[in-house]
């Protein structure tokens, strides 16, 4: 029973904490606005060439209208291909998508053992879902593990990654590769079916102790030490991912929409105008002064500067 709450925990947590870093990220002053295109909220005509609205004539006087659909599309293209990667650093995009590419499956795997909790193995329906678990279980399984191998054995070999890798990306790294190797070696010890995963989600739909259910006829599970050591890491990184760099997933909105497309003017009157009149008037708290010589107090003058 133990177990069942702590997976319960680990998902209401890994929820709980993501929502807090958004709120975190939220709550930040602005950013140093720059200005800074081609940006896809442009017209399609000036996103072509890097153009902006500041082109028109009296453009102050206008209607600043944003290309939505364009925003969509590269968002999308961000989010499940890493388009920036791939057209900055293409000989590495491979090993990071691979990793990218079986957390989602890996998501997608989570979602499905819930709806074949309730739909059961028995129906046409709970088969099929059955067949996309196994599925998406499998793939999951080797991309992250190939994923997480490439990734660091890249930050230990070239020398412009090996440079800046610091102990808590390397840690992240092995953790990510620790819960996808105990989730293979879990999957073949259990006869190469995902029926502890069925186990998982049916104990705690029901509230019911996970030993109890592994050891039922519904969903045999071989009982095996890492079964349970897989189940452990497993609510551990989904706790741990909010609380470190790996909680982009969150960030990344707040980077295009608030960082990199954030081209509202900053007209009189305007909300721009206000944020930075009401953020330019925020005193540091004590303690936490910026280092900056440009933010120190100015410093008294001299006697012979009187």
């Amino acid at each position: 029973m133990i177990l069942t709450i702590f997976c319960w925990l680990a998902l209401i947590l890994f929820f709980g904490l993501s929502l807090w870093k958004a709120k975190q990220f939220a709550s930040l002053p602005m950013h140093g606005r720059q200005d800074l295109y081609p940006i896809p909220l442009e017209s399609s005509e000036k996103h072509a060439y890097g153009g902006s609205y500041m082109e028109e004539d009296r453009w102050f006087e206008k209607e600043h209208k944003h290309n939505n659909v364009a925003m969509v599309i590269d968002m999308l293209g961000e989010m499940l291909f890493i388009k920036k990667l791939f057209v900055n650093q293409n000989k590495f995009w491979w090993i990071s998508y691979a990793l990218h590419l079986g957390i989602y499956a890996a998501l997608a795997w989570t979602v499905l053992l819930f709806v074949g909790a309730f739909a059961g193995m028995e129906s046409a329906f709970g088969s099929i879902v059955y067949v996309l678990v196994t599925i998406a279980g499998v793939v999951a399984g080797v991309l992250m593990t190939l994923g997480t191998i490439g990734l660091i054995v890249k930050r230990l070999t070239v020398l412009e990654f090996k440079n800046y890798t610091t102990p808590q990306e390397m840690f992240n790294l092995f953790f990510l590769l620790a819960v996808a190797v105990t989730g293979l070696l879990t999957f073949l010890l259990n006869g190469c079916n995902f029926t502890y995963g069925y186990a998982i989600t049916y104990a705690m739909t029901r509230f019911q102790a996970l030993s109890e259910v592994c050891a039922g006829s519904l969903y045999p599970v071989a009982n095996t030490g890492i079964l349970y050591l897989h189940i452990i890491l497993l609510g551990l990184v989904m706790i741990y991912i909010p609380l470190c760099k790996m909680s982009h997933y969150v960030g990344k909105y707040f980077t295009f929409h608030n960082v990199i497309w954030d081209n509202r003017p900053n007209l009189p009157g305007s909300k721009v105008e206000a944020t930075i009149i009401k953020e330019s008037s925020i005193a540091p708290a004590p303690g936490k002064n910026w280092s900056a010589p440009h933010y120190q107090p100015a410093p008294a003058p001299t006697d012979e500067a009187k």
